[in-house]
């Protein structure tokens, strides 16, 4: 599942044309933590993802990458 966020948050932070340090300004992180999600070494607590799911607007499984079929 961390690869699948860490894919998923770099894809949809790319896709909305925001800079790390952009994402990590709108969410009172620092952009070296934003750099930590996007390479899987760190993940979000549950506020900070819940967070980043309502600024891309996508579900919370979407963004963890666990999506039912």
């Amino acid at each position: 599942m961390k690869n699948s966020f860490a894919k998923n948050i770099k894809a949809l932070r790319t896709e909305e044309g925001c800079t790390q340090a952009e994402l990590g300004k709108l969410l009172n992180v620092t952009q070296r933590k934003v750099s930590y999600w996007e390479n899987g070494s760190v993940e979000p607590d549950l506020d900070t993802l819940c967070q980043l799911a309502d600024f891309f607007r996508v579900t919370v499984d979407e963004l963890i990458g666990h999506e039912n079929e």
